[in-house]
């Protein structure tokens, strides 16, 4: 394996992190700045904003530099915003460091994901993507549990402190490990906007804001899930999470495994369970062992869609990947957003803490209907991606998107 992969996935760790470990500690959060779930749910949900419009306008912005410094200046904004959270006094500062903390997550992901598809063969870049990605997936098996134990135990704010030293330390491994020839910048803006004339790109990222979008509708608010529908004390949170990062770890290598033999058909057949799952989750969350199984099946399918995701991205804009690529990444934090959104009316409605993993289950139907339909027709035009994963260099005949 590529010490570079070790590094950016040691970033990924950091900033999956900062975007997860939130929702273990929301009911701390919310009680210490005296506002309701759905105004601390904006802790999660603006982030995810801010992630998007970062994505496109900070990737835009630095296309046409070397991609190594780049990643390095995006770790140092990263520190920032965690440092301001740990220091908030108030709910409006609190949410300026979640949002200066989010500018960086869409690009380093996007550009992140162009380097790491750069060290290894064409057979293996969603698998290496996937490697990347499993910072993120660390972050939630390891990271959300004890950060959020850390803040439970020592204040919420702890929990942001040792995640700045953590944004320190993923800093030193980009400078040290990432090599600079696997760096160098792309073709300029234009060439990159030109990426999204293709309709196959823009099926891509629907489908990721619906599919994540999906899972994060059941998600962020399944600390009250737990405790007030499942009965389970607030201090089993934290080792209850362990479940859903065990199966975003496994969800991720295996779904990587699975795009690069056949991309199209395992985005379908992952995304048709995790409807399944969160249904079953649905119907099933008094029950304290269908729960259990349901957080680990949710992180599984919900998380197996990434590499996937963004592989088909990376491929339906092959010439000039890497704006493509750090859109897709917004449009996985959009979804968040929109998830985290419906989920917070849906409880500010009355119905109830199961009610946004219904609401997930909607979002992931139109999910599957849309990958459906952009499967289809990459197949009718020959676009469709073959075993193997694409060479990113070769550009993609198309079929027509009505």
């Amino acid at each position: 394996m590529p010490a570079g992969l070790i590094a950016l996935a040691l970033g990924g760790f950091g900033i999956g992190l900062t975007e997860f470990v939130i929702m273990g500690l929301l009911p701390e959060v919310a009680a210490d700045f005296q506002v309701s779930e759905a105004s601390a749910g904006w802790f999660i949900s603006g982030y995810a904003l801010s992630v998007t419009v970062g994505a496109l306008l900070v990737t835009a912005a630095v296309t046409r530099l070397p991609r190594k410094p780049v990643l390095i200046g995006l770790l140092v904004l990263f520190i920032a915003g965690n440092f301001l959270s740990a220091i908030a006094d108030s709910y409006t500062a609190m949410l300026i460091g979640r949002i200066v903390a989010a500018l960086c997550h869409g690009a380093f992901f996007g550009i992140g994901s162009v380097v790491a598809a750069s060290l290894v063969p064409a057979h293996k870049k969603a698998a290496a993507i996937a490697i990347m990605f499993t910072g993120l997936t660390a972050a939630n098996v390891l990271g959300v549990p004890f950060g959020t134990l850390l803040g439970q135990n020592f204040g919420w704010r702890s929990t942001f402190w040792a995640i700045t030293v953590i944004g320190v330390v993923a800093l030193l491994g980009i400078a040290l490990m990432v090599p600079k020839a696997s760096t160098e910048p792309t073709n300029g803006l234009r060439s990159e906007l030109g990426a999204f004339k293709s309709g196959q790109v823009w099926l891509s990222i629907i489908v990721t804001i619906l599919g994540f979008g999906g899972m994060f509708g059941a998600f962020t608010y399944i600390a009250f899930t737990l405790t007030e529908v499942s009965g389970f004390q607030s201090s089993a949170v934290p080792w209850l999470l362990v479940l859903f990062g065990g199966g975003l770890f496994v969800g991720n290598f295996l779904g990587g495994k699975a795009a690069d033999k056949a991309l199209d058909k395992s985005l379908v057949v992952i995304l048709a369970g995790l409807v399944v799952v969160l249904v079953f989750f649905a119907l099933t969350a008094s029950n304290s062992i269908a729960t259990l199984i349901s957080l680990a099946l949710m992180g599984g399918f919900g998380f197996a869609t990434v590499p996937g995701l963004q592989m088909r991205v990376m491929h339906f804009a092959s010439a000039a990947p890497t704006l493509a690529s750090g859109a897709n990444i917004g449009a996985f934090n959009l979804g968040n957003a929109l998830g985290a959104w419906l989920g917070g009316v849906t409880i500010t409605a009355g119905l109830g803490y199961t009610s946004p993993i219904w609401a997930g289950a909607g979002i992931t139907v139109a999910a599957l209907l849309v990958m459906v339909f952009a499967a289809a027709a990459a197949k009718r035009g020959g676009a469709v991606a073959p075993a193997g994963t694409p060479d990113v260099e070769r550009e993609p005949r198309e079929a027509p998107v009505a």
